[in-house]
C-alpha cells in the first residue's frame, strides 16, 4: 500500500502588528483613521472555528482597500465577540493591524509612529507571523 503525503505552505505574505489598547474597537479605528489618513470601516466579522469546545468564534473586523496602491489593510480584534482569542499565544494584545502587499519599510515605521502617538495605545509593534503558532487563523 503506497502512502501519498501531502504538505502544504500557508501564504504568510502580510505584515502584522499588534496593538494594546484599552479603547473599544470603533474608536481605536477612528483615532487610526484620523492619524495615519486610512479609511478603516466596519465590514462582516471574521467567523473561525475554534474547535468543539468553543464552536464558531466571531471577532470584529475592519477594512481599508487602497486600490491606487494595491494594499489592503486589516484591523482585527485579539478577544472574540462570545469569547477566546484570535491569537492565543498573544493573549496581551488587543488588536491586530494586517497590511497585505505592504512593502516599504520606511513606511511601516511611519505608520507605527503615528499609531504609538495615540495616547490610548500602550503597545504597538511589528510580529512575524511566521514565528506564532495560531497563524492559520489569520489566513481569510
Amino acid at each position: 500500500m503506497n502512502k501519498v503525503t501531502l504538505k502544504y505552505e500557508l501564504d504568510l505574505d502580510f505584515v502584522l502588528i499588534a496593538i494594546t489598547s484599552s479603547l473599544r474597537d470603533y474608536r481605536l479605528c477612528y483615532f487610526i483613521n484620523k492619524v495615519t489618513g486610512l479609511k478603516l470601516h466596519k465590514i462582516a466579522d471574521y467567523e473561525i472555528g475554534m474547535g468543539s469546545s468553543v464552536g464558531v468564534a466571531s471577532f470584529s473586523r475592519y477594512a481599508d482597500i487602497d486600490e491606487t496602491n494595491d494594499t489592503e489593510y486589516y484591523l482585527l480584534a485579539n478577544r472574540g465577540l462570545d469569547g477566546g482569542l484570535l491569537i492565543p499565544e498573544m493573549r496581551y494584545s488587543d488588536y491586530f493591524l494586517l497590511i497585505r502587499n505592504f512593502i516599504d519599510d520606511e513606511d511601516l515605521t511611519n505608520l507605527l509612529d503615528h499609531i504609538l502617538a495615540i495616547n490610548e495605545v500602550v503597545a504597538a509593534s511589528e510580529i512575524a507571523p511566521q514565528k506564532l503558532k495560531s497563524k492559520e487563523n489569520l489566513i481569510f
